[in-house]
């Protein structure tokens, strides 16, 4: 990859920066702070890029995550493998699965093109300079230093100290706990995922639901969204109100029961509907919903900052990738363009927060709407 030598600011020559996580946002922050000549690390505590999947398909919307994307030079990359027909938006009625809503993209609408999660951040690594990120390096806490840096303690005991220490590890950051004690609390919904593979040859029908975008089925308090990934795949999300320990009665382990437990709260649908509950393959995954309260900010420490789910940790209306990823790049830039770190997080805190409270309190309300039997989804 091509990187700059140079900076416009002074943070270059001295400072050393860590990126405490390689998901979108730190990833998308450590391009950035490299296209500037900066230096950083970043520290996942996962132990390569494939120890796990990474997740379904995001919408990479205009405003956001695609003018990240052009900050880090890699909107053209991004966009060949991009989905815009992804974009399509249908409601099925539960009870007749009939299609009542269905939403076409314009041929010429690229507002928010869907790409895998797992291409996004492949795109994103292959950008930075080899040994970048440095696997297998997992964060117990972050101290600030009395003369602005931050000293950075990982989970075998080793320390190392850096001008800045960004805490990019999502909703259960260790990072977070240096600037304020706030822990994410669930919502009282949950999500149970599941997955069809070659879906349009194994499973006409579903995927004729699906389409080429997301699908949603939904009354009375429970919903089926499912949404069309790359190489034939649907994933796919129940998604109910319930307390924290529903599923106290069996193990998630356990297939058979997970779905009889699901197509007993799903009884009365459509029964070709209930085929992404009954036929899907693999386990099933349960993602229940946290969140951090509204608002949540906290007074700037020296050499500490947040980015990301760590900093504002919301309902998965469509926004959050988006804002981690422009959260990176607007504090790499801020990084790049001030006199100073205490200054470029200032610059940056001053932008991100309010911006997060806004979009946060607009998700809250969203996710009032996710499952009621209004036919358009929430979405922010």
């Amino acid at each position: 990859m091509n990187t700059s030598t140079s900076s416009t600011s002074e943070t270059s020559s001295t400072t050393t920066i860590a990126v405490v996580g390689a998901g979108l946002g730190g990833l998308a922050c450590a391009r950035v702070l490299q296209l500037h000549g900066l230096d950083v690390t970043v520290f996942e505590q996962e132990a390569s890029a494939d120890a796990r999947p990474q997740g379904g398909t995001l919408d990479m919307h205009g405003d956001t995550g695609q003018v990240a994307l052009r900050t880090a030079g890699l909107y053209e990359t991004w966009r060949a493998l991009a989905r815009p027909e992804g974009q399509q938006m249908r409601a099925i009625d539960p009870f007749g699965a009939d299609v009542v809503m269905d939403e076409i993209p314009a041929e010429d609408d690229e507002f928010k093109p869907e790409i895998d999660r797992g291409q996004l951040r492949g795109l994103l690594l292959d950008s930075l300079t080899p040994g970048t990120v440095r696997w297998g390096r997992a964060t117990q806490d972050v101290t600030p230093l009395p003369d602005g840096t931050a000293r950075l303690r990982f989970t075998d005991g080793a320390t190392e100290d850096f001008g800045l220490v960004v805490g990019a590890d999502g909703a259960w950051s260790r990072v977070r706990r240096a600037l304020t004690g706030v822990r994410p609390e669930y919502s009282g919904v949950a999500f149970v995922e599941f997955g069809l593979d070659d879906a349009d040859r194994r499973h006409p029908a579903l995927a004729a639901f699906t389409g080429q975008g997301t699908m949603v089925a939904k009354t009375g308090g429970n919903a089926i969204f499912a949404q069309r990934n790359s190489n034939g795949h649907i994933r796919g999300y129940a998604v109910f109100h319930a307390p924290e320990d529903w599923h106290a009665g069996f193990a998630f382990a356990d297939t058979a029961a997970v779905r009889a437990t699901l197509l007993e709260r799903y009884a009365g649908w459509h029964p070709e509907l209930l085929g992404f509950l009954r036929d899907n393959d693999g386990e099933f995954t349960h993602r229940p919903l946290y969140v951090l309260p509204v608002p949540h900010a906290w007074t700037s420490a020296p050499g500490v900052t947040l980015l990301g789910d760590a900093a504002h940790l919301m309902p998965p209306l469509g926004v959050g990738a988006n804002l981690a990823m422009l959260d990176g790049t607007e504090l790499a830039t801020a990084l790049a363009t001030s006199p100073s770190v205490a200054e470029a997080i200032r610059v940056y805190e001053a932008r991100m927060l309010p911006r997060s409270i806004e979009t946060a309190a607009a998700c809250r309300e969203g996710l009032v709407h996710l499952l009621s039997d209004e036919v358009r989804p929430a979405a922010a």
